[in-house]
Order: structure tokens, then sequence, then C-alpha cells
């Protein structure tokens, strides 16, 4: 699948958008990045970096939270630009959930892996 760099970073925003406003409120210091691929070499398809809301203490503020969307891991398992938004849209929320603790098994559960 080949999409460009605005293209994908288009699908993001979009996906961002369609979470509910009341959550995004939610978030407390973190970006969202759109790089090509994880420095692990492992077919991510997002990362979050940082320490989750559940989990803070004073201490902890300072730098933002990253939350990566990764272009080619994403491109290369999709066949199709809606294929692609849908995972973006998974992704991002997947990766926002992290954010506040939820944990990739409740994740699985939910259906948001």
């Amino acid at each position: 699948m080949k999409m460009s760099r605005e293209q994908f970073e288009e699908a993001v925003a979009d996906a961002l958008d369609a979470v509910p406003g009341e959550l995004l409120d939610m978030l407390d210091n973190v970006v969202f990045l759109v790089e090509d691929e994880p420095e692990s070499g492992e077919e991510l398809l997002g990362l979050y970096e940082g320490v989750p809301r559940t989990e803070r203490t004073w201490g902890d503020l300072g730098l933002p939270d990253r939350i990566t969307v990764f272009q080619g891991p994403t491109l290369r398992m999709c066949t199709s630009v809606e294929q692609v938004r849908h995972e973006v849209t998974v992704t991002v929320v997947h990766e926002i959930a992290h954010h506040f603790g939820i944990d990739d098994e409740r994740l699985h559960a939910l259906g948001w892996a």
C-alpha cells in the first residue's frame, strides 16, 4: 500500500478528530507524532511512551508523554486507504487508552487491539 506522509498524517488527524472531545480534554501533557518506522525494528503500528495517568506521581511531571503512529508497518499490513484509516483509528484509540492506564489485555477484550 502506498500513501504519502501528508495523507497518512491526515488519517491520524481524522482519527484524533473522531475521539470524543471530552476524552481529548482529559489527555494530560501528551504529544502525537508520526514516524516512518519504530526504532526497535518491531512491526508496531503505534507506541505510547510515558507514565500512565493512573501511575503518575508529582515527580513524573515534565516532558510530555508521546504517542507515535508508525506509517511503514501500518501501510505494509493494509491493502486499501479505508483499511489504513481504520487501523490508524484503532491505533490512536489504543495508545490513548494506554495513557489512561488501560493495558493490552483489557484493550483486546474491548476490541481495540
